[in-house]
């Protein structure tokens, strides 16, 4: 397999992100078919915080998986940097594949390059398959999360 191309997400990509979002099995919001005028004004406005980074990755071209990562700067760690990864997605025909580890291993490296102390995530807690990926890579369960849907 041609090695993963991980890259900022660009405008353009947009349509491309909601649709790797919309293969996700477990939907809490009823998302439009169309992208809406408040989903690109989403866009744009994580894209120009410097805290954040909507990242796409490419094989040949094509958009194959997506994450946003925040980059929190916190009071613990003697004033550390915690990276929070979301909405990870890897396109259902892709998956199986390693595109996913490739995915958070570029993050992971962007984590490190940083100083972080420490990369952060949640999974739905159904999601087994899930966890038992995270898992493989070296995380651990050692928080319970919680959630209020407004």
């Amino acid at each position: 397999m041609t090695s993963l191309l991980v890259r900022r997400a660009l405008p353009e990509d947009l349509e491309e992100i909601l649709e790797l979002q919309a293969q996700d099995s477990m939907h809490y919001y009823d998302e439009p078919a169309e992208v809406t005028a408040n989903q690109r004004a989403a866009f744009d406005e994580i894209d120009a915080d410097v805290n954040q980074d909507l990242l796409v990755g490419e094989l040949d071209g094509e958009i194959v998986c997506t994450a946003q990562v925040t980059w929190m700067r916190v009071l613990s760690a003697d004033g550390g940097l915690y990276c929070q990864v979301e909405a990870v997605r890897t396109a259902e025909d892709m998956r199986g594949r390693g595109i996913g580890a490739m995915l958070m291993e570029s993050i992971e490296g962007e984590a490190r390059k940083r100083g972080a102390a420490r990369i952060q995530l949640t999974s739905n807690k159904e999601r087994t398959r899930a966890h038992a990926f995270y898992e493989g890579l070296g995380y651990v369960p050692s928080h319970v999360g919680m959630k209020k849907y407004l």
